[in-house]
């Protein structure tokens, strides 16, 4: 019994001290409006498209550009009843409205963006 708990322990301890941040190559990040934050996702294409593949990276692509589409993530319950990060829709973003953008950790299993391609 002292074993499995000490089991269960290292496994908790792992999911903590290791999030999914990109899990299926997708990264989390969280921008925070003046009216509300959101957290999106960005696949490592994407971010490979950015001067620099982290949050300061997003930041400046959003002001360079003006704009930014990702999809917004949502936690949300699995079929087998754990709980996951997932895509919810597909937001634009405008940089007169962000204010700040940061990196977002989550010990939940991050779901990869939807397939897209031919629309």
């Amino acid at each position: 019994m002292l074993l499995g708990i000490a089991l269960a322990g290292l496994i908790l301890e792992s999911l903590v001290s290791h999030p999914a941040l990109a899990t299926d190559k997708v990264s989390l990040f969280k921008v925070i409006t003046a009216k509300d934050e959101i957290i999106i996702g960005i696949n490592d294409d994407q971010l490979s498209t950015f001067e620099a593949k982290n949050a300061g990276g997003v930041a400046k692509h959003l002001v360079q550009k003006g704009t930014l589409t990702a999809w917004q993530y949502a936690v949300r319950k699995a079929e087998a009843g754990a709980l996951e990060q997932a895509p919810l829709r597909q937001v634009g973003l405008m940089s007169t409205e962000s204010l700040r953008v940061e990196p977002y950790t989550t010990p939940l299993k991050i779901v990869p963006l939807p397939d897209v391609t031919g629309q």
